[in-house]
């Protein structure tokens, strides 16, 4: 198979952080994950790995830098 036709895959490394800057910033998750988390209580993960229930919104924060670079990687621009 050349270049041309082969697949390319991409591993990307989530750091699991509660601290520092992740609060200030909107963060990619699931959006079944965010019903769950308003039904269940429980814990979302981001893309970047932060962890938490969410209670705030997240229209006023600019968007996690490493959430946009993964979701970047992911599915493109």
């Amino acid at each position: 198979m050349d270049a041309m036709t082969s697949h390319e895959t991409t591993t990307i490394e989530r750091p699991t952080t509660n601290d520092g800057d992740h609060e200030r910033f909107a963060h990619y998750v699931k959006k079944s994950d965010i019903v769950r988390s308003n039904v269940e209580g429980v814990e979302v993960v981001a893309l970047c790995g932060k962890k938490w229930i969410p209670n705030r919104d997240p229209s006023r924060y600019p968007v996690c830098p490493a959430c946009k670079e993964i979701a970047a990687a992911l599915w493109g621009s």
